[in-house]
């Protein structure tokens, strides 16, 4: 089966099962992790996150098929050169990407399947069938989101100025008109988790509801 006809198909099933997926999106350090946190805490069996794999080694706590699926670089080139991944970029000399069936164990379970990618990541999927509501998560400045970063304590000097520097160009890239269903600024958590439950909330309830049935 071609990718196409395979996505055609996973799209048909989301619209069966009713909730579509979504994609969050933003750079590190605008507060996607603590977002999906809440959001996973106050809607129990309601999301399921699709693990994304990488390439780069896990960081301290961090678990694999929870956090990543942590692979080597000859593993993760051989699914994509499969056609097995949706979905798949660069970066820091590291892979990330999000694989078909990471996508497919969530919706199988009737969930409302949450996909976090980059911006190349958003317009690639784009270009498939599987409908999913867009949302970008932005700081509400560059200076903000430097000072995120260096409280993490988790990057190198070098490492943390990469980070600053595609953080501005996703920035850029995402005010393409129309590329995005809502973009927020989380200078506020609580206003920002606000805006993320109203954009989703009938889904949340297509979900609850068919948990009922």
């Amino acid at each position: 089966m071609s990718w196409r006809r395979l996505s055609g198909a996973i799209a048909r099933a989301a619209a069966m099962q009713g909730p579509r997926p979504v994609v969050l999106s933003g750079p590190s350090g605008a507060g996607k992790s603590t977002l999906l946190k809440k959001l996973f805490k106050d809607y129990e069996n309601v999301f399921g996150f699709s693990v994304s794999h990488t390439t780069r080694k896990p960081r301290p706590g961090e678990v694999n098929g929870k956090d990543y699926h942590f692979v080597t670089r000859e593993e993760m080139q051989k699914e994509i050169d499969a056609g097995e991944f949706i979905e798949h970029a660069e970066f820091s000399g590291n892979m990330y990407g999000t694989s078909k069936g990471a996508v497919q164990a969530i919706q199988a379970q009737n969930q409302i399947c949450v996909l976090d990618i980059d911006i190349q990541g958003v317009k690639n999927i784009k270009r498939t069938d599987l409908n999913p509501i867009y949302i970008s998560v932005q700081p509400p400045s560059i200076d903000v989101l430097e000072k995120r970063l260096r409280d993490r304590r988790t990057e190198t000097e070098e490492g943390l100025r990469k980070r600053l520097t595609a953080a501005c160009v996703d920035l850029e890239l995402s005010k393409e008109p129309g590329l995005f269903d809502l973009v927020i600024i989380n200078d506020d958590l609580e206003k920002a988790y606000s805006e993320l439950k109203e954009v989703l909330r009938e889904e949340i309830k297509k979900a609850q509801e068919s948990k009922k049935s």
